[in-house]
């Protein structure tokens, strides 16, 4: 016993899972020498549970289809959209699959075969009259995103088919109803009614997670004597083609006989011309070449007086510059004098004077001459 629960995991939360199975399995016992084989058979019996229970654990979804898991408990349901494996827990979840593979609806024959092979269609045109399509076939399938809300309206399995047949033929006869006979028995014209079908189809078919992809239509079909009138309106189309050829090739020759007038008047238009143009480029060079001469010494004047007149600027803002530089190193000087003591500029004085001889003339006896004059007393 202690060795089967060792295998099985040992876990609290498997323990209390299985141990009703364990109890089960305690209480039968094997005779005689057969009891020495009861752990491996209790061993056996665990693993072919846990392989019952995986098998029935995982759904697998194929290439082409798409599955909705329900919740068995609380009701939500889960798109299953990539196929592979999916997990579910037995009794909790159900797993239910729906083909979502290119489906084929066809309207062909005189009876209704199946959900999706149903009787021709036969439309009234615009103008009253009647015709037919032989073979209708309309290619859709299951929208992924949208399996959910299919299976909700339609059910499991295939239910969803069924959307094709109210819609499909009401809405066809209607589209193609409005064009005349006339537009519908011209292939390139009624392409638009198909165009116009498809899209309708579309808006009413997608909501209930159904995608239309294609739709053909062959050639419409009539009663007999519109048929031969349509074949006799084809005939007389193709003499009309021809003759529109006709006329163009005519249109054509006349365009190259007038191109070959053309050409011969702008031959000699082209000489004349070309004799004028050598004239007026003659000139034209001429002309050029004095505007070159005179431009020349134009630009060589304005660079001689350009030049000079940056000489004299320059030179005239060295000068300034110089004069500059001296009458402030002046002013620094007398700034530099006026900042000094009495004493100071007496001591300089005497330094300039020094080897000078004054002679001093008073003017008038006085003890404290107020003013000096000196003449000739050199550098």
């Amino acid at each position: 016993m202690t060795k089967l629960r060792d295998l099985g995991g040992g876990g609290d939360q498997e323990e209390g899972v299985l141990a009703p199975l364990w109890g089960l399995l305690a209480q039968f016992k094997l005779p005689g020498n057969l009891g020495r084989y009861q752990d491996w058979v209790w061993i056996g019996a665990a693993g072919l549970v846990l392989l019952t229970i995986g098998l029935f654990s995982v759904e697998d979804v194929e290439p082409g289809e798409v599955a909705v898991k329900v919740n068995n408990v609380t009701g939500s349901e889960t798109a299953v959209t990539r196929p592979g494996w999916t997990t579910r827990i037995p009794l909790v979840h159900s797993v239910y699959k729906l083909d979502a593979r290119p489906q084929t609806f066809k309207m062909k024959g005189n009876s209704r075969k199946s959900a999706l092979m149903v009787p021709e269609l036969s439309v009234r045109a615009s103008d009253g009259a009647n015709f037919h399509f032989t073979d209708t076939t309309i290619i859709f399938q299951l929208d992924p995103a949208k399996v959910v809300t299919a299976m909700r309206e339609t059910g499991q399995k295939d239910g969803f088919l069924h959307w094709m047949k109210p819609f499909a033929r009401s809405i066809l006869r209607d589209e193609f109803g409005r064009e005349s006979t006339i537009d519908v028995s011209n292939p390139t014209t009624y392409g638009a009614a198909a165009a116009r079908a498809k899209k309708r189809l579309n808006d009413l078919l997608e909501p209930h997670g159904i995608i239309v992809t294609q739709l053909v239509t062959p050639r419409p079909r009539f009663n007999l004597a519109y048929e031969q009138a349509i074949e006799e309106r084809n005939s007389l189309n193709n003499k009309l083609e021809v003759i529109k050829s006709e006329l163009e090739r005519a249109a054509t020759s006349r365009q190259r006989q007038l191109a070959e007038v053309d050409q011969k008047q702008n031959n000699a238009l082209q000489k004349a011309r070309a004799q004028l143009e050598s004239a007026l480029a003659g000139a034209v060079a001429k002309q050029a070449e004095v505007r070159s001469q005179v431009d020349t010494l134009r630009i060589r004047k304005l660079a001689e007086g350009q030049a000079a007149l940056s000489a004299a600027v320059s030179q005239a803002k060295q000068l300034q510059g110089e004069y500059e530089a001296r009458f402030a190193a002046m002013q620094a000087k007398v700034a530099a004098f006026r900042s000094q003591s009495v004493e100071r500029v007496m001591e300089r004085l005497g330094k300039k004077l020094a080897g000078v001889v004054i002679s001093i003339q008073p003017w008038f006896r006085d003890a404290t001459p107020s003013v000096v004059e000196y003449r000739n007393a050199g550098k």
